[in-house]
């Protein structure tokens, strides 16, 4: 069986679970992903497919990509490789949609995170800041960031201001409450990273 498949975050809302907890959940739209490359051990070494969603007009194709995704009968925007048991039971052009998953299960969710831009230390690394009374004039600053008279130096990896965000993050273990195959929709409790209409990936787990 294939172990994930590539999605869109459509955003976040809220419903009532059937014991009438109030559970906030992410809606994504889960493929439908279709098969533009199988690898098997005789020719690349490793078991995956190559899964291609979100349509692209073949004008903004590059030439390779055109011949490379003549086989599966179209063009599209995100190419990504995701883990299977026996690729045998594919084959090139055929649509896989969220029917590999269940309600209940538990997935790993890739994405990259909001970019934030150049951030302080309080926002980046959630300083605590100075004191706001009593003359203290600094507020949002880091405070010294190097050593006395040895090693006199500033050490490798201090948490100082800097670029915050467009990171590859995986949240891991997120429960699925429902699935609405009709529309492509998986509802996950809780949040993902990324922002509305990011692009994500979601993976069957290791172990349930």
């Amino acid at each position: 069986m294939c172990k994930g498949l590539i999605g869109k975050k459509l955003g976040m809302t809220s419903l009532f679970a059937a014991n009438g907890n109030y559970v906030p959940v992410t809606v994504l739209q889960v493929g439908p992903c279709v098969v533009t490359q199988i690898k098997k051990d005789e020719t690349d070494g490793y078991k995956a497919l190559q899964l291609g969603f979100g349509g692209k007009k073949e004008t903004k194709t590059t030439q390779p990509l055109r011949g490379h995704f003549k086989k599966s009968g179209g063009c599209f925007s995100t190419v990504k490789e995701v883990g299977v048991e026996d690729p045998q039971g594919y084959t090139l052009g055929q649509t896989i949609g969220p029917e590999i998953f269940a309600v209940g299960e538990k997935v790993n969710v890739t994405g990259t995170s909001k970019g934030r831009g150049f951030s302080g230390v309080i926002k980046r690394h959630g300083f605590s800041g100075g004191r706001a009374t009593h003359g203290c004039k600094s507020h949002r600053v880091p405070g010294s960031i190097g050593c006395s008279a040895w090693p006199s130096k500033v050490i490798k990896g201090k948490r100082m201001p800097g670029q915050y965000g467009v990171e590859t993050k995986t949240v891991r273990n997120l429960e699925i409450v429902d699935i609405r195959p009709e529309a492509n929709l998986i509802l996950l409790k809780g949040p993902i990273p990324g922002c509305r209409s990011g692009i994500v990936t979601i993976n069957k787990t290791l172990f349930q």
